[in-house]
């Protein structure tokens, strides 16, 4: 198989990074948004909610799509209709039509993952690490750019003005898509009837639950620091505006562009060995995030080594599953990310709780004990992982 050219490698993680940035850029200058629309406190949560819901749905109900259809085409299309939801934001009159607007865009949002089973599949097996990496890195270049550039965006001419950019942005990218990508032409199609059935068959798969577990404590992890961050770097002594707390998103860019080379490290076997100490530096990074309190520059480095280490988990993951399921990659990723998602919601809804009660400190202790578990799930899953690969491997072969 042919390599996956530069430019391809490229526009699909811009893909990716617009894509996500629908679903995370309105966490920064939500009082903005609440004020312009008149929602109580209450009510803000729910902005990002019901683009995270919408996603979850995606993943569930669209993804597996990438397995029977042509992914070029998927990728446009959903392009396309996630620019409706973020105009339809944009456009938002109250609340009501807001929510619609962030569902919608949220939902169609998961053309991330058919980006990256496009990029799998177009790849050559001792590229298609590398590659994954590369596509994947547009994915943390979103959701950490995200903040700052709305930030920005929403001072200079208010938060409306994120949604009305990425609605021409995700509308532009799916013309490109069209013009750029080759078609999706695999020999082997899968049954679309037999879609539905493909979850069943993961939820026996020792190493996709293997690498589910470790991806929802890993980013429990991740969404203990990002959704929590903002309370410590907010209160005495910083006292920091919401738009100076967005560029510490700039660190975790750093970090997790680094990680992009952990798919090259995959395409040579090193896989496990990755996870491991990747793992291992992720609890390491909290001892030093929980002294924001007294010094930001500890908060940097951790920022820095963290989001490098829960990258290069999400590059070696996808890596192994991809390299498992062949044959339906799409679907894979979909259910891998679900891990993900649920990962990401816990580690947001816990450390708000941590800190009300016992401040940063105990919200990086939260932090660092979901790192734990993944570290633990990852010792304990390793052995038999090889096993249960090889097995999916004839059973997908034997469907296609």
């Amino acid at each position: 198989m042919p390599s996956l050219p530069k430019r391809q490698r490229l526009l699909l993680a811009v893909v990716c990074g617009v894509a996500v940035a629908n679903v995370y850029a309105g966490q920064p200058v939500l009082d903005a948004i609440g004020g312009d629309l008149g929602l109580g406190p209450g009510a803000l949560g729910w902005l990002v909610a019901v683009g995270q819901l919408g996603y979850l749905v995606g993943l569930v109900v669209l993804v597996p799509l990438g397995d029977v259809l042509d992914r070029r085409r998927l990728i446009a299309a959903h392009l396309a209709l996630t620019a409706v939801g973020a105009a339809v934001t944009a456009t938002a009159g109250g609340g009501t039509q807001a929510f619609a607007g962030l569902a919608v865009a949220g939902l169609f949002a998961v053309v991330v993952q058919t980006a990256v089973a496009y990029a799998a599949s177009r790849s050559a097996p001792a590229e298609r690490g590398g590659n994954i990496g590369v596509v994947t890195s547009g994915v943390v270049v979103g959701i950490l750019g995200a903040r700052v550039v709305s930030g920005a965006l929403t001072g200079l001419w208010g938060w409306r003005s994120t949604y009305f950019a990425l609605a021409i942005a995700s509308t532009a990218l799916a013309v490109v898509v069209l013009l750029v990508l080759p078609a999706d032409e695999r020999t082997a199609r899968p049954d679309h009837r037999r879609a539905p059935g493909a979850f069943a068959g993961l939820a026996r798969d020792r190493l996709f639950l293997g690498r589910g577990l470790v991806a929802f404590f890993t980013f429990a992890s991740f969404g203990t620091l990002w959704s929590g961050l903002a309370l410590p770097l907010g209160a005495a002594p910083w006292h920091l505006e919401p738009v100076w707390t967005g560029l510490f998103g700039l660190a975790g860019l750093v970090g997790a562009l680094g990680a992009a080379r952990a798919g090259a490290w995959a395409d040579r076997g090193r896989a496990p060995g990755v996870t491991g100490w990747s793992l291992a530096a992720l609890l390491a990074s909290w001892p030093l995030t929980a002294m924001t309190g007294t010094s930001l520059w500890p908060l940097v480095v951790g920022v820095l080594v963290l989001d490098f280490a829960v990258q290069a988990v999400h590059v070696t993951n996808q890596h192994r599953l991809t390299t498992a399921h062949p044959h339906r990659t799409s679907t894979v990723i979909g259910g891998y990310m679900v891990f993900y998602s649920l990962g990401s919601a816990l580690g947001a809804i816990t450390t708000t709780a941590a800190y009300d009660a016992a401040g940063w400190v105990a919200s990086s202790a939260l932090g660092a004990g979901y790192a734990a578990c993944a570290l633990l799930v990852s010792k304990v899953d390793r052995p038999a992982g090889g096993v249960v690969t090889r097995s999916w491997h004839r059973q997908g072969s034997a469907q296609a």
